[in-house]
């Protein structure tokens, strides 16, 4: 094995594997989608929308809750949400999915993190959710005990293509920040 004379990092300077330049943050990605059915009611981002139908799943079906919870587990390496609260566990059955979101930040800060900040998008043909999204907001910075400047929301269509255009489902995709504490 060559080694290179001129590398001065011994390795006690290494950063540590998977802490690349000593950095103490991660980051993860999620996605959720559910079908959209008559009957049920339509919770996004922690607040109850009006709208003829709603979200089908085992808890309330809220997308986007459970593509940040999908995030943040992911940035600390703890699975997934279907892991840590599973849909043929009967205690989660019709449960609102902002109580699986504050339990997710205790795993989190468990773990020794803290939230930096989340983007997530919803993707939703119908309604339209802009006028809702600074109340997510809110609701959802209250959860994770962190300021609504952390956390970011944005809506879009699928422009009529696809299950989501033809109004069956409304898809949600969250990335997090966390570092550790």
């Amino acid at each position: 094995m060559n080694e290179n004379r001129n590398n001065k990092n011994t390795p006690s300077q290494n950063p540590p594997s998977g802490n690349p330049g000593g950095l103490n943050i991660r980051i993860g990605f999620g996605y959720d989608m559910h079908r959209l059915q008559a009957g049920r009611e339509l919770w996004i981002g922690g607040i109850k929308l009006d709208h003829e139908l709603g979200l089908q799943g085992h808890s309330d079906a809220d997308v986007l809750i459970h593509a940040i919870c999908d995030a943040l587990l992911g940035a600390a390496n703890l699975r997934d949400i279907g892991y840590h609260f599973p849909d043929t566990a009967t205690e989660f059955e019709n449960i609102d999915s902002k109580i699986l979101l504050e339990k997710t930040g205790r795993l989190i800060e468990q773990k020794g993190y803290t939230l930096g900040n989340i983007d997530a998008t919803v993707c939703a043909e119908r309604p339209k959710l802009n006028p809702h999204i600074p109340r997510m907001q809110q609701t959802l910075a209250d959860i994770l005990k962190t300021d609504i400047e952390n956390i970011s929301i944005k809506a879009t269509t699928s422009e009529k293509m696809g299950f989501v255009g033809r109004e069956e489902g409304i898809t949600a995709y969250a990335v997090a920040l966390i570092r550790k504490i």
